[in-house]
């Protein structure tokens, strides 16, 4: 072969190595974008845009930078077009972030009703281990989540691992309704946490004497 020509050789399997090279070394860039793409979509509730992006294989239990997977980044922001996305793609209904927070707790604690039905009618867990999806919607004072919540099973009496229950965090947070629900529904008045404290205790530091006397009388009848 003419040298000339395989010099041209080399030159043209040395442009074809070179941008074979470079398309590797962009890789990891452009599957950052798409990462960081999906992550601001979920949050934004573009849920058409999610949807592309999950044809495109991204996975739909992808966690965000926080480690919170992106159904429960898209539960608790009360996006619930992108939610019925996820959720159609398959997400995982009872992932945990690093707190041990799952995407039905998140939406019972900032109050949205519809998410909240939507999860539970894709299996979520309305009872375990840990803090419940009751005592956070009762720490937020939303009574309708807690009916929903009770009327699906709810353990009215869970306590978190240090012993707190939906009735203690509805009196911390001055939830004079959610108290008066639970009580109705037989939540216990004279439980206490860990740390001694109980509803009376915490309607007390707060200097609600309407409700102190309220828990004061249920807990005589417990």
């Amino acid at each position: 072969m003419p040298a000339i020509r395989v010099d041209r050789t080399l030159r043209f399997l040395g442009q074809v190595v070179l941008c074979a090279a470079l398309a590797l070394a962009a890789l990891p860039v452009m599957a950052q974008q798409i990462y960081e793409d999906f992550v601001i979509a979920v949050a934004n509730d573009r849920a058409a845009e999610v949807r592309g992006l999950l044809r495109r294989g991204i996975d739909p239990n992808t966690v965000d930078p926080n480690g919170d997977p992106v159904l429960l980044l898209a539960a608790r922001a009360g996006n619930a077009a992108t939610v019925d996305v996820l959720l159609a793609s398959r997400a995982g209904v009872n992932v945990r972030n690093k707190y041990g927070d799952s995407p039905l707790m998140v939406a019972a604690l900032n109050g949205h009703l519809e998410i909240v039905q939507r999860l539970r009618a894709r299996g979520a867990e309305v009872n375990g281990s840990g803090w419940t999806a009751l005592i956070f919607a009762a720490t937020g004072g939303h009574d309708d989540i807690v009916r929903y919540l009770l009327a699906e099973g709810a353990d009215i009496n869970a306590a978190s691992p240090n012993g707190t229950t939906a009735l203690m965090m509805a009196a911390r947070e001055g939830r004079d309704s959610t108290v008066e629900l639970l009580l109705s529904r037989g939540a216990s008045a004279v439980a206490r946490n860990q740390g001694g404290m109980g509803a009376l205790d915490f309607a007390k530091r707060n200097n609600d004497d309407p409700m102190a006397e309220r828990l004061r009388r249920a807990g005589a009848r417990n």
